[in-house]
């Protein structure tokens, strides 16, 4: 296998305490950098004047690298748009969870073609703004046939995928709620689980409460399937201590949490996904992530890219985002964005420049990841290497 050197790395973000770098911590600088990659992985890191020789290289001519970015939460396979839901929304009406059952009939109506090309689109785009890694879910189908096929769609763009059929209530059983749960943990689970790593629950008014979303992630994990929860959204609930209890790897949103629920998240190990473009796109509050980063709990930030609360794909602005709206400094939301995004998926091969790992890297037109934060909306993505393979935009 040949090997690529990559040079000219004017700053390289590693987001590995341990290199021989100065920066602002968490994110771990290295200056005038090189990696090697071989066999799709970091073979070799350090500064470009040390660097060893190897089949090919690649300078970069001084831009600013760092890890590709890992969104951890997004539902990427659907049909149609809400489009007119967004402009009432901004025109005053509330946001509710009820929503998604718009999506469901057009995802329902669409072809097994329809839903690979428009989920293959959205990782394409999301791959053009840095994005190497992603988490899909399910939840748009709500029945055994329509949440499988999701499943399958989405085992096709990545390994990081989630079983969601208990995103709401099928509009089939919206007078017999339990029987729905029985459903999701019964014939639906069999046919999903071989598809998915995860299984999620969307724990909210107007979705599940706490005993069902229990009954529902306790049946995931019986079959292999790692936990995560959309918790705490809407309003203070149930969702991040039912995220603790079940052994949840990540609590996502966030939004509404007491000082139990930032404790238990905290105790528990379980990582706060944060998803700050789905209250841009509400206009809803934002989650208090100093408070969280405080208490010492993990953060990681996700785009939660679906067409009715958050339809961007982009994580640099989300990162934006987490600076202006969530008083994260630029470290710390670049850090969340990669390296926090791998802790929400339980990985420790994304995320970070070291060797061993995946040669993830998002190249920025700038000399500082501190311009993504700085220059919000600009498209500063060159280019990304993905798994040692980069981009040919890169060598032009």
């Amino acid at each position: 296998m040949a090997t690529l050197l990559v040079t000219g790395i004017g700053e390289l973000v590693t987001n590995d305490p341990f290199a021989d770098g100065a920066g602002p911590a968490p994110v771990h600088l290295l200056r005038d950098a090189a990696v090697v990659v071989e066999h799709g992985r970091f073979a070799w890191v350090g500064a470009a004047a040390d660097a060893p020789a190897a089949d090919t290289a690649l300078d970069l001519g001084g831009r600013a690298v760092v890890p590709g970015f890992v969104d951890a939460h997004a539902h990427l396979v659907f049909g149609g748009d809400r489009a007119a839901e967004f402009e009432a929304r901004m025109s005053g009406t509330a946001y509710a969870a009820g929503g998604i059952r718009t999506t469901v009939a057009a995802t329902r109506a669409s072809s097994d073609e329809a839903l690979q090309a428009n989920a293959s689109r959205l990782v394409a785009e999301m791959r053009r703004q840095g994005t190497t890694t992603v988490e899909i879910k399910s939840g748009y189908g709500l029945t055994v046939h329509d949440e499988a096929r999701a499943l399958a769609v989405a085992a096709t763009l990545t390994p990081e995928v989630t079983y969601l059929g208990a995103h709401v209530v099928a509009p089939e059983f919206a007078d017999d709620p339990a029987g729905y749960v029985d459903l999701v943990t019964g014939p639906m689970l069999d046919a999903c689980a071989p598809h998915a790593r995860w299984v999620d629950v969307f724990c909210e008014r107007g979705a599940f409460d706490g005993h069902a979303a229990r009954a529902i992630l306790r049946a995931g994990a019986a079959r292999g399937l790692k936990v995560r929860v959309h918790a705490n959204q809407l309003g203070e609930g149930d969702g991040v201590q039912v995220a603790a209890e079940c052994g949840a790897v990540s609590a996502d949103h966030c939004t509404h949490l007491t000082d139990a629920d930032v404790a238990a998240l905290r105790d528990a190990s379980v990582v706060a996904t944060l998803l700050p473009g789905a209250e841009f796109s509400t206009r809803s509050p934002y989650p208090d992530a100093r408070r969280l980063l405080a208490a010492g709990v993990t953060v990681a930030l996700a785009t939660d890219c679906n067409p009715g609360s958050s339809y961007t794909s982009s994580m640099p602005f989300c990162i934006a985002l987490a600076v202006r709206e969530m008083r994260m400094t630029p470290a710390e939301a670049l850090w969340s964005a990669t390296a926090g995004g791998a802790a929400s998926l339980a990985r420790d091969d994304v995320g970070v420049v070291r060797v061993g790992a995946r040669a993830d890297l998002a190249v920025l037109d700038a000399p500082s990841f501190v311009h993504l934060a700085y220059r919000p909306g600009v498209p500063l993505v060159a280019g990304v290497v993905a798994g040692g393979v980069p981009e040919p935009a890169l060598a032009r």
